[in-house]
């Protein structure tokens, strides 16, 4: 019974592509317009088919303007495919919002169930099988596929129709009665892709959820029985009663993980940390785990709001003459062997009440304040490890006993942190999600407000290494020498940073981020390019601006955020630049900002509109004589002296200094060649750090993949501070006395090197800490600033995202990022002398961070959005992004290239 219950539910999302079961009646309506009526939303979805190149083409897949009448309404509609010939999917970009959309999926198939404008998808999908291509939910960003992968379509085994379903889960968003056009943007291409995409879907069917139950898991498990996979990235979906979905390859006993992530958050396609091969008779594992408190009846799986689902999708490629499109896995083959799950698969990621949003509404919390419920240490305090487990012991509401206060043991430290991530999950298991006895009831409800924080806990998996003993205190940084501005090798460990989940990472700016910097005030300065984008159709073979009749931006290209509330203090820059690029400030607080489609570099005033105080290069005109830049990438202001120095830049492999007046001082570094590029040589100069107390200069060499540091006033040549973990390429560097901070680019695929932010020791280049952001991912993080206060800003140029991030020690200086402000005197902030792991983990659970800030409102009046509050994702300038093809700044659309592909040329 339970297989054709599988079989039934199976068929019922590939063949129906939807669960919300509606009337009888409402089997039998159907949209027959042969013309699409469109709102003034829908305006710009007009022309779906917008060509590229030669090549090269975009298909526009959007709801021609409906207007859902009842929650859980599931809409379908399709488009042909405007040719016949083979063709490549190669990117996703969706445009939608979960204020009205709960999801959408895209299938592909060769006849759809209707050929009407749209329809209830109660109706079917498609008549023949239906391939799932895309998934979208909860703002997810776009989806970019690595460089020569794609998913075939049309020609004689692709699919002729694309079919796009959409779920509205609550109406409420629809009582003006607009119409709406949510859907996906796909950029195709008709050059052969070596690699050919597809999804595994693994998906449990019988899942019961009884009612009040702490914690369910639901396991799935099939054998794989096919030619080798490579799996890129994932995707996990739960409704509300998902905790956590993870995922794994078995291989002789051993568990890899492919991906594991809170569907609460954005459910995007994550990339996998490392590109992991499945192979014949390896098997795929998922675990679900789930809590049904809260409700009062059993939940099954289905496809209402109040309904679950337990899926994770896998995107992977294979080799083209063996690839298969798509595959399921709604078994579980395997029961004994998930008893050896990774601990970390049974613990919960937290997710707070504002990054939660429930049928189309910001999730209401009964009770504001959870953290007032713990009994915090006194500020400057430093907790010894019994004192820690005691604090865990309030966090899980037992005794500390229970929780095993041990002494500290340095022979037992390397197994140690195996040993503490499996007694919290241990831990978590049993007392905190297991099923509470009877006589607990009136105790849990007591404790009830504490979940949200004792969920955090989760992090202790991410601990690297385990509490110091109890004389170990926490002590204030050290002043850098004044000759060398450096920490000691003593202090590697002091300094660790994590993303500020209260910073908006998840909202998007209207077109790519390329500088950011911070002002004299301490206020983050963020220069993007609106509707513009960098594309292969952007620059001739000479590196002429070909997009001149688009005109400058027409919307303010810099803002001015408050680093503490997250508020818009400020914006200028409109109809001044072309494609921005590089960003600094100075100590007077003027902008300095490069245009690689000018071929030019300006100094603002930030308080005129008197337009700029200051223009060197010729507009639009590429060269390398004195008075002319080729794609100039970074400024660099001596605050003493107020020379400039300029980094020149993709057509170029220069340092240019110029006197504060603009006069040409001099210039040097030259083109590197071979795999060993010599001191001075530059493949993309990319970004420009000064160190003004040392006198030097330290240059992002990108395509060299290293940093290179000069002496500002003989320019001889100093160090090279060059990694394995920075892989290929080197984006962005940002210094403050005694630390380097740095990004670099995603990696080729074979390459083991992850995209993420580092911490030097500037003295010795020693990495003293890594970091990502929780929040989405890293694609292209393009510029960093780091502030003396310890936050961090990186912005992304693909994912047109900035992301805060914050230290666990945090100094009493201010710095501006390029600037090169000396600062003379650093203090510790008592608040954060927690350097230890413990430290770090009081720092996550007072969740350090900063208001939440909604660019997309800011914009929503300005171009490219239609309603405020609902094309917060949709905007034209974020949502045209386009691969590149030659050589140029095109790397700063690239995707990770194929692993036998050469670095590409800049």
């Amino acid at each position: 019974m339970a297989g054709i219950r599988s079989l039934l539910l199976l068929l019922l999302l590939l063949q129906s592509g939807c669960w919300g079961f509606r009337s009888p009646m409402s089997v039998f309506k159907r949209f027959k317009e042969t013309t699409r009526s469109f709102s003034n939303e829908c305006l710009d979805t007009t022309r779906p088919v917008t060509p590229i190149d030669s090549s090269d083409f975009a298909l526009d897949i959007r709801m021609p303007g409906v207007t859902p009448k009842q929650s859980d309404t599931y809409f379908c509609m399709s488009m042909r495919l405007p040719t016949d010939e083979e063709a490549f999917v190669i990117d996703f970009k969706p445009h939608a919002s979960m204020d009205t959309v709960h999801h959408m999926l895209l299938f592909g198939c060769n006849m759809p169930s209707s050929t009407g404008s749209y329809w209830f998808c109660d109706e079917g999908t498609c008549i023949d099988k239906a391939n799932i291509l895309y998934a979208w939910a909860r703002n997810a960003p776009p989806t970019r596929l690595p460089e020569g992968v794609g998913f075939r379509v049309g020609g004689e085994t692709g699919s002729k129709y694309f079919v796009l379903q959409v779920h509205y889960g609550d109406i409420s968003a629809f009582r003006d009665d607009h119409k709406d056009c949510s859907g996906v943007s796909l950029h195709l291409t008709h050059l052969p892709q070596p690699l050919i995409a597809g999804m595994y879907l693994m998906m449990s069917v019988d899942t019961v959820i009884p009612p009040g139950e702490k914690v369910v898991n639901s396991d799935i498990s099939c054998h794989y029985n096919n030619y080798p996979m490579h799996a890129f990235a994932y995707r996990v979906h739960t409704h509300h009663l998902g905790k956590v979905v993870s995922g794994y390859r078995v291989r002789n006993g051993q568990w890899t993980l492919i991906g594991r992530q809170s569907p609460q958050l954005p459910q995007a396609f994550y990339p996998v940390e490392h590109p992991i091969d499945v192979s014949f008779g390896d098997i795929l594992a998922a675990r679900c785990v789930f809590t049904g408190e809260g409700r009062t009846e059993a939940t099954h799986i289905g496809g209402t709001s109040n309904d679950e689902m337990c899926n994770l999708y896998i995107m992977y490629y294979m080799e083209a003459k063996h690839a298969v499109s798509f595959m399921t896995c709604t078994q579980n083959v395997a029961l004994d062997m998930f008893r050896n799950i990774p601990p970390e698969a049974n613990i919960p990621i937290p997710v707070k009440s504002d990054m939660v949003m429930m049928h189309g509404h910001h999730k209401e919390t009964e009770n504001k304040d959870k953290t007032s419920l713990l009994q915090q240490p006194k500020e400057g305090e430093v907790l010894e490890q019994g004192d820690f487990y005691s604090l865990l012991s309030k966090l899980l509401g037992e005794r500390e006993d229970v929780v095993r206060v041990r002494k500290y043991n340095p022979a037992e430290k390397a197994g140690s942190e195996a040993d503490l991530v499996a007694e919290i999950a241990d831990v978590v298991q049993k007392k905190d999600l297991g099923r509470a006895d009877a006589g607990d009831s009136a105790e849990r409800e007591e404790r009830g407000d504490a979940v949200l924080v004792r969920d955090r806990i989760h992090k202790f998996h991410r601990l690297e290494s385990t509490l110091r003993p109890a004389d170990g205190r926490a002590s204030a940084l050290r002043r850098p020498p004044p000759a060398e501005g450096t920490w000691g090798s003593e202090h590697a460990g002091d300094f660790h940073v994590e993303e500020a989940l209260d910073w908006p990472g998840i909202y998007l700016l209207p077109g790519q981020v390329s500088g950011v910097a911070l002002d004299p005030k301490n206020n983050l300065v963020i220069f993007h390019r609106g509707d513009h984008v960098w594309d292969g159709n952007s620059f001739d073979s000479m590196f002429v601006y070909q997009q001149r009749g688009l005109g400058p931006i027409e919307e303010d290209t810099i803002l001015v955020v408050d680093p503490n509330n997250a508020s818009v203090l400020q914006s200028s820059g409109k109809n001044l630049f072309y494609l921005p690029h590089g960003l600094s400030v100075d100590k007077d607080g003027n902008y300095w900002v490069t245009d690689v489609a000018l071929h030019q570099v300006f100094k603002l005033d930030p308080h005129s509109r008197e337009g700029p105080l200051l223009v060197l290069g010729r507009s639009m005109q590429p060269g390398s004589d004195q008075n002319h830049f080729c794609q100039p990438t970074d400024v660099a202001v001596d605050p003493d002296t107020g020379t400039v120095y300029v980094s020149d830049g993709y057509c170029n492999s220069r340092i240019v200094q110029f006197s504060p007046s603009g006069s040409f001082i001099t210039q040097w570094g030259e083109e590197s060649s071979g795999s060993n590029p010599k001191p001075g040589q530059f493949s993309v100069p990319h970004s420009l750090a000064l160190v003004p107390h040392l006198g030097q200069l330290c240059v992002a060499d990108r395509e060299n993949g290293r940093i290179q540091c000069f002496k500002t006033d003989t320019k001889e040549f100093v160090r090279e501070i060059k990694h394995a973990a920075f892989g290929r390429n080197v984006f962005a560097i940002s210094y403050i006395p005694g630390l380097l901070f740095a990004v670099n680019g995603k990696p080729y695929f074979g390459d083991q090197e992850a995209v993420q932010g580092f911490v030097m020791n500037f003295s010795s280049g020693d990495i003293i800490d890594t970091f990502k952001p929780v929040r989405k991912h890293f694609d292209m993080p393009h510029d960093i600033a780091a502030s003396g206060d310890g936050a961090v800003y990186v912005g992304d140029a693909h994912t047109n995202t900035v992301w805060k991030f914050t230290s666990s020690e945090k100094m009493e200086h201010r710095s501006v990022k390029k600037a090169g402000i000396e600062v003379q005197e650093i203090k510790a902030d008592s608040e954060h002398k927690l350097e230890s792991s413990s430290g770090r983990m009081l720092g996550k659970l007072r969740g350090k961070g900063s208001g939440g800030l909604n660019l997309g409102n800011f914009f929503a009046s300005r171009k490219g959005y239609s309603r405020k509050g609902f094309d917060r994702l949709s905007t034209e300038g974020s949502d045209q992004e386009k691969e590149e093809d030659d050589g140029s700044e095109s790397e700063e659309e690239y995707s990770a290239p194929l692993p036998a592909a050469a670095p590409s040329s800049s």
